[in-house]
């Protein structure tokens, strides 16, 4: 008999049983030929391989893909929920807009966007920023993110004080858009975001030939210089004038980026003005 079917159900087996097929030659070891009879328990003559037993998936193992791919929609599911919600916040636009706090808005991202076209423009290398309003309040949080991170070693502690300034607008970004569904007020949190950034590109561009004067009246080159530290850490120290590049440049987009987010917002609310406006001249 030269012609095998691929699979036979033995009697008594359930419709839905899953069937091992039937082998002209053994799986594991090629030997041929091979018991005409293949269910329990016919075994390969030369190695012994259980030919009904192999290639054949347990209840638990035949439930997996189906779990998994269960579990994959699910997940897919969630996320995009989560994405919806995330846009819906971004965009939304409140039912009725208030004329003064409207164009109080409008005049406070003129002096916002001013303001931050001429952070942007100050010469990182020279640490100009330093003296503008802005560095002394987020000095503050960067001196105290060192003392939160301390339980988490040297590393984290002094990594503690850059984290410090960029989580506090983050943090003030997050409660303006989640808890008081305020996407205008939440793009001046990013813009407070971007300009952090740009706080920290002159420290870290001076790692590599300490020139600012640090708090304790000395440059990084006598001790005390977050940057030199992290950057020698971490291998990068020859590289501290591409990383301090690297954090102005982003913050000039993070700051053009909060501007146009407030822009666009405002937009919309004067759409929805000026519908309301028609509305209520009808």
């Amino acid at each position: 008999m030269t012609d095998r079917p691929e699979s036979a159900v033995p009697i008594g087996a359930p419709l839905d049983a899953k069937v091992s097929p039937r082998y002209a030659a053994c799986p594991k070891c090629g030997h041929a030929p091979l018991p005409d009879d293949q269910t329990l328990p016919a075994a390969c003559p030369a190695c012994g391989l259980i030919l009904a037993k192999y290639g054949v998936a347990s209840p638990r193992q035949r439930r997996l893909p189906d779990e998994l791919s269960a579990t994959g929609a699910s997940a897919s599911t969630s996320f995009a929920s989560y994405l919806q919600h995330a846009v819906e916040l971004v965009r939304f636009v409140p039912t009725k807009v208030d004329p003064i706090h409207f164009w109080a808005r409008v005049a406070l991202l003129c002096v916002f966007a001013i303001w931050g076209v001429s952070l942007i423009g100050m010469d990182y290398r020279t640490g100009e920023i330093g003296q503008s309003f802005l560095h002394r309040p987020l000095l503050i949080f960067h001196e105290a993110g060192h003392v939160v991170f301390m339980p988490f070693g040297q590393f984290m502690t002094i990594l503690g004080g850059t984290l410090g300034q960029l989580i506090m607008p983050a943090v003030l970004l997050l409660a303006l858009l989640i808890k008081n569904r305020d996407p205008f007020g939440a793009s001046i949190g990013l813009w407070f975001l971007g300009v952090s950034l740009l706080d920290v590109a002159p420290y870290a561009y001076d790692a590599l030939q300490p020139q600012l004067m640090l708090l304790g009246g000395r440059t990084g080159e006598e001790g005390g210089h977050d940057w030199i530290y992290l950057l020698t850490q971490t291998g990068l120290l020859p590289r501290a004038h591409a990383v301090g590049w690297w954090f102005h440049k982003m913050g000039a987009i993070v700051v053009l980026l909060a501007c146009y987010w407030g822009a666009w917002v405002l937009w919309q609310q004067r759409r929805r003005l000026a519908a309301v406006e028609t509305l209520e001249g009808e």
